[in-house]
């Protein structure tokens, strides 16, 4: 799956929860080399949807205070 496409399929939720299930089970130990590989490409898949998502709040709060601060500097 494409990492744009994940990213429009889940939340930052979902993907954040997923993330710490991969990141346990990689810990864990006990898959193969094949199995451990996957795990680590989807954990980074899954980083990327979480940055995604974090980077999107992060510019709706910087423009909601950017709102918040424009009519203050009008008013002085």
């Amino acid at each position: 799956m494409a990492a744009n496409t994940t990213e429009t399929a889940i939340g930052y939720e979902q993907a954040r929860d997923e993330l710490i299930e991969v990141v346990r089970r990689l810990e864990a130990g006990g898959t193969t080399l094949e199995e451990s590989l996957a795990l680590w490409e989807r954990g980074e898949e899954l980083a990327k949807v979480c940055r995604h998502w974090l980077e999107g709040a992060r510019a709706r709060l910087d423009a909601a205070l950017a709102e918040e601060e424009a009519p203050a500097e009008r008013e002085e």
